[in-house]
């Protein structure tokens, strides 16, 4: 397995983290913006599971909080 794949599997896995979290079922709009705001992350310089998980954990408290206008990590710096 390729550098890349390593990596998409690593964000996939934090997102996982986030819905173990918060108890939550699959949603697509929600994924997307998590699925988004880990690879900002990963782009930022963040590289292991857990601290891109807690960072999406603090960031986007609950569903609601990834539908529009919802931060994004540009809100944390």
């Amino acid at each position: 397995m390729g550098e890349k794949e390593q990596a998409m599997k690593m964000l996939s896995r934090a997102v996982e983290r986030w819905y173990r979290y918060y108890e939550l079922e699959h949603d697509d709009g929600a994924s997307d913006v998590l699925c988004n705001a880990a690879i900002a992350l990963f782009n930022e310089g963040y590289r292991s599971e857990g601290d891109i998980a807690t960072m999406l954990i603090g960031t986007y408290v609950g569903l609601d909080a990834t539908k529009v206008n919802a931060p994004t990590t540009a809100t944390l710096h």
